[in-house]
């Protein structure tokens, strides 16, 4: 872990800075930019911070330094967290980051510190996907993790949860960026995946710790995930979704913007088509991604990924496509009728393959299983692993 060069009175400064009520984003930066440091703004009085631009309540607040008590708690909750702070002047915050009209003056943040200077690609879509959808974000989130890219999520249920899977399972690079504290897991369900993220890739959040997840704090950390990354990938969504808003925040940002196209019968492909309507780049596989990105950006990744990229060579592809030996002649019946974005219930495998009975059909696909070639959806309903 790369730690960043800060005091602990300067972080002390940066963490009161932050919890002054009243003072947004954007006159925080505006503090800073004549200032320069935290520590100057407290040491400025309150005709200064006036004379700047700042409501005369806030820099009251300010200028008394009622915040430091609440820092110093911040502090220790940091410590008790293995959380460190990256402020906007650390040469570790990201330098994509601090395009955007309104970066966050300070980050936490648990895991590898070294992913926020790495490629980032956001890849976000809705918190209940088709088996479908699932499919799409997991081959293309394990693709372009093997690629390079570093696969930036927010960790919600659905799109997110199956980028950030995806990226670990094959020992690639993912970012959540939390709309709580990085103390904190939301949902409670990912509880497992967010250790695994501390420990193997990293945890963010402009929030500061202990803040709970309020529905206001998702579209303010959407921003994050899209100012940070070199482009956004949409794969479900539904018109207003949030990842639509993330979507819009990235051309904002100027950004690029990517979607997967989808099914024109399902509301969970009416964001991201409309968005391909729009001038999005469709994506089918990951090299529609990573050929829109800059030459040289295109560059670092194939230095990065030099080894990890021979995994995409069709010689490695028609491996893949040979089965296991160990699978008899009942599990390659069943995962030829079994597709990877229409579940099929079980009870229409066993009226498919009526010469099989339940026992060898409930056993095949218990094998198969067991092998990663197919999984499970609630009622007994089975897709095949894209």
């Amino acid at each position: 872990m790369l730690a960043p060069a800060l005091t602990k009175e300067d972080e002390l400064h940066w963490l009161a800075l932050r919890l002054v009520a009243g003072l947004g984003t954007r006159k925080a930066n505006q503090l800073l930019s004549q200032f320069r440091t935290a520590t100057a703004i407290f040491r400025a009085s309150r005709s200064e911070l006036e004379a700047s631009g700042i409501a005369g309540g806030v820099a009251q607040s300010i200028a008394s330094g009622c915040t430091f008590d609440d820092a110093v708690d911040q502090q220790q909750r940091m410590l008790e967290a293995g959380a460190v702070l990256i402020p906007f002047s650390d040469p570790l915050y990201p330098a994509h980051l601090k395009e955007i009209f309104d970066p966050p003056i300070v980050l936490f943040a648990r895991g590898r510190m070294e992913l926020l200077q790495s490629i980032m690609l956001g890849v976000v879509g809705t918190r209940r996907p088709t088996a479908y959808g699932t499919a799409a974000a997991e081959r293309l989130s394990t693709d372009l993790a093997q690629a390079g890219l570093t696969i930036t999520s927010g960790m919600a249920r659905g799109i997110d949860t199956a980028a950030h899977r995806s990226a670990l399972t094959v020992g690639g690079d993912t970012v959540a960026v939390f709309g709580c504290g990085v103390d904190l897991v939301y949902p409670a369900e990912n509880r497992k995946l967010a250790a695994e993220i501390a420990e193997k890739g990293l945890l963010l959040s402009e929030f500061p710790m202990g803040s709970p997840a309020y529905p206001q704090n998702f579209p303010i950390r959407n921003r994050i995930i899209s100012g940070m990354s070199v482009g956004v990938l949409v794969v479900e969504g539904a018109q207003y979704s949030g990842s639509s808003i993330t979507a819009k925040m990235a051309l904002e940002q100027q950004r690029e913007v990517f979607a997967v196209p989808g099914n024109i019968t399902s509301k969970m492909s009416w964001g991201p088509n409309l968005l391909i309507k729009q001038g999005a780049k469709l994506v089918q596989e990951w090299n529609d991604v990573t050929v829109e990105l800059p030459a040289q950006t295109r560059r670092i990744l194939i230095r990065k990924a030099e080894g990890r990229l021979g995994v995409m060579s069709l010689e490695t592809e028609e491996k893949s496509q040979s089965l296991p030996p160990e699978i008899g002649a009942a599990g390659r019946a069943l995962l030829g009728a079994i597709l990877p974005d229409i579940p099929k219930h079980i009870d229409e495998l066993l009226e498919t393959f009526d010469t099989l009975t339940s026992s060898e059909v409930i056993a095949a696909l218990f094998e198969l299983e067991l092998l990663g070639l197919v999984r499970q959806l609630p009622g007994k309903n089975f897709v095949k692993v894209w």
